[in-house]
């Protein structure tokens, strides 16, 4: 948790046999949660270098096409994907260490 800081999101790969899987966690008002980085409308990663938020930082943003996602549930709410979800990843908090729920 130590490289997740409240307002920060950070992308991860890991493979496992011939699957390839992307994600990225976030930290924002006092929650921890964890998406598949892949935009519900074209499957492309959503941010790149670990800039997943607005310069605001109070959306989610593909950078693809500039879709807007609420990062408390992952809802769409502008952009070509308007009303999908980004796919929930669920992740949680134990003794400090970010792990798979």
């Amino acid at each position: 948790m130590d490289e997740l800081p409240e307002g920060a999101a950070k992308g991860f790969r890991f493979r496992q046999g011939d699957a390839m899987f992307a994600g990225f966690v976030i930290h924002k008002a006092g929650q921890v949660l964890g998406y598949e980085d892949s935009c519900p409308h074209a499957g492309w990663p959503l941010g790149m270098f670990d800039a997943y938020f607005t310069r605001e930082g109070d959306y989610i943003l593909c950078r693809g096409h500039g879709a807007l996602f609420r990062p408390l549930d992952g809802h769409c709410v502008s952009g070509p994907c308007a009303g999908d979800n980004l796919t929930a990843w669920p992740v949680e908090v134990v003794a400090g260490r970010l792990v798979t729920a």
